[in-house]
């Protein structure tokens, strides 16, 4: 198959692809413009999250088989249209819901025991033990919003804290375990310290965490957000944390990553957030490892092989 590759992807992706027979074109620099124009000539896609994979694209994918995602989210991708066509999806979630789940446990000990407060006082010559006091892990309990490779992966690295794992997932059922304990969404807010959310955006889960909703746990907490930034707001969250409803936060993702793109609204917002110490800060990287940039092509090429085998040309 003749395969284009749109976005920035590790190297070993080229010669896998290669091996297996197809046809590759990588071009991480392409236009939106240059890829509609061309996209009829390809079999397969390999993306990112460069452009939308939008009807208007789509519809000129004339020969298209194929998209694989090189990332969990599909909220860019047009899924309707493409079960029209006859267009199947790969995304690569597995390639990186360890990193995700690594990168969610180290936010959380940060925030729980001060550590980047903590590293920046000592440079200056502070030595507060006693502001510096930290939450243990151990004896909490940690809700998890969303139990499919991102969620399940974090409850693994949760097990050896010593918590207590309630998970909520609208969609799955009979996933508990003796160690991992399905609840429903009213559980997880009555009894939870910690809230980590693992879900994809979508119509529903958009601004979903409202200060109302945020209100209705039963007791502070702490959140958690590796997953999309729209669900939660910068006001909410702004909100949440003076009234003391949020303890404290870790974001890797927010709801607009384009800070040149701030609205007036929102560049206040995040201003405020940006100044609390009680909330730790990564640019959406938590599933961007050196190890899962390249297990994600593996993941990819596994996928595009089951479906298709290995070409003869």
């Amino acid at each position: 198959m003749r395969i284009l590759i749109i976005d920035e992807m590790h190297s070993s992706i080229i010669p896998m692809l290669e091996k297996d027979g197809h046809h590759v074109t990588y071009s991480p620099k392409i236009t939106r413009e240059e890829i509609i124009e061309q996209v009829g000539d390809y079999d397969g896609l390999i993306i990112r999250s460069k452009t939308p994979m939008n009807r208007e694209l789509l519809e000129k994918a004339s020969n298209l088989k194929f998209i694989g995602r090189a990332g969990a989210g599909l909220d860019q991708i047009d899924l309707d249209f493409m079960a029209e066509r006859g267009i199947q999806l790969f995304h690569a979630a597995k390639g990186n819901r360890d990193a995700v789940a690594e990168h969610a446990i180290g936010g959380l000990l940060a925030l729980f025991n001060h550590l980047i407060q903590a590293d920046s006082e000592v440079r200056k010559g502070i030595w507060d033990r006693e502001g510096n006091r930290g939450h243990e892990l151990m004896g909490k309990t940690v809700g998890i919003m969303g139990f499919g490779n991102m969620g399940e992966a974090f409850a693994k690295r949760l097990r050896g804290f010593g918590v207590e794992i309630l998970v909520y997932d609208k969609y799955k059922q009979d996933f508990g375990t003796d160690r991992v304990q399905e609840v429903i969404w009213e559980k997880l807010k009555a009894e939870a310290d910690v809230l980590s959310i693992h879900v994809p955006l979508t119509p529903e889960t958009r601004g979903f965490f409202t200060l109302e909703e945020l209100k209705s746990f039963h007791k502070p907490f702490w959140l958690i957000n590796t997953a999309r930034g729209e669900v939660i707001n910068f006001k909410t969250l702004n909100d949440a944390l003076d009234l003391g409803v949020l303890k404290g936060a870790v974001l890797d993702v927010l709801e607009n990553e384009k800070f040149q793109k701030f609205t007036s609204e929102q560049k206040e917002e995040f201003e405020k957030l940006a100044s609390r110490g009680n909330v730790i800060f990564s640019p959406h990287v938590a599933g961007w490892t050196f190890e899962s940039y390249e297990k994600i092509n593996k993941v990819l090429v596994k996928q595009i092989r089951e479906a298709f085998g290995k070409s003869k040309s």
